[in-house]
C-alpha cells in the first residue's frame, strides 16, 4: 500500500501515523471507520494523533475494523516456534 512502512512500533505516536496512512491509502474517513467499529470518532482522532491514555481495546478494535493487526514477539528475532514456548512454558508442565 502506497509508501507506508509497516513494521516495529515502539511509541504510540509511530501507531497513529501507521494507522492515519493506512486509513487514508484505503481512503477510509474517520466517520466511516467510527461506524464500521462503532468508535467514536474523537477517540480515532486522538488514537492517530498518539494519544498515550487511549484504551488498548478500542485501539485493537479500531486496528481490526482497518484490517490490521497486531503481532508480539521478541525484538530482533523469529517468534518462537510451539505455543507453549511463546509463554516460556517446558513442555509436561
Amino acid at each position: 500500500m502506497n509508501d507506508i512502512s509497516y513494521g516495529a512500533i515502539r511509541t504510540t505516536a509511530e501507531l497513529g501515523r501507521l494507522t492515519r496512512a493506512h486509513r487514508k491509502s484505503r481512503r477510509l474517513t474517520l466517520e466511516t471507520i467510527a461506524g464500521l467499529g462503532n468508535l467514536s470518532t474523537r477517540f480515532l482522532s486522538e488514537f492517530e494523533r498518539g494519544k498515550e491514555t487511549a484504551e488498548i481495546g478500542k485501539i485493537l478494535k479500531a486496528l481490526q475494523t482497518l484490517g490490521l493487526e497486531v503481532i508480539v514477539q521478541p525484538r530482533g528475532g523469529m517468534p518462537p516456534s510451539s505455543p507453549d514456548s511463546r509463554l516460556g512454558k517446558k513442555e509436561g508442565s
